[in-house]
This record gives structure tokens, sequence and C-alpha cells, in this order.
């Protein structure tokens, strides 16, 4: 791993802090799991992103991936 600095004004700390803290997580991992989130995935599969993220309850949710992923129905 690599360490690195960031800067952030007060309030920014405050709420990383308390969102943080609301995860059961520190500041740190907090900032990973931000990072993460907006990188891309490398392997062309933009779908992976959603991958177990919603739970319909519907058993044909799956046909309409291309809509929820690509904002298209094709």
């Amino acid at each position: 791993m690599i360490r690195t600095r960031i800067s952030l004004d007060e309030r920014e700390y405050e709420l990383a802090k308390a969102q943080a803290a609301r995860l059961g997580v520190s500041p740190a991992e907090l900032v990973r799991r931000a990072i993460r989130d907006v990188l891309p995935t490398g392997d062309g599969k933009p779908w992976m992103r959603y991958a177990g993220f919603v739970e319909s309850g519907s058993p044909h949710s799956n046909r309409s991936i291309d809509e929820v992923v690509y904002g298209r129905k094709d």
C-alpha cells in the first residue's frame, strides 16, 4: 500500500469522519472506498459496478440490466 496525503477543509473532514463512523470504518477506508467508486473497473464491464447493488425481488429483473446500466433497453 502507498501512503498519500490529502487536504480537507474542516467541514469536509468532520463530515467524512462522521460518515466513516456511521459505516463503522476509518476515515482512510472511507476515502479509499470513495476513490474506488469513481475509478473505472478496467475490465470493460461497466455493469459490474452495479452487481449486487439492487435487489428488486423480481425474478425478471435481470432482463432490464441494459436499461439500468446504460439508460436504454436493447
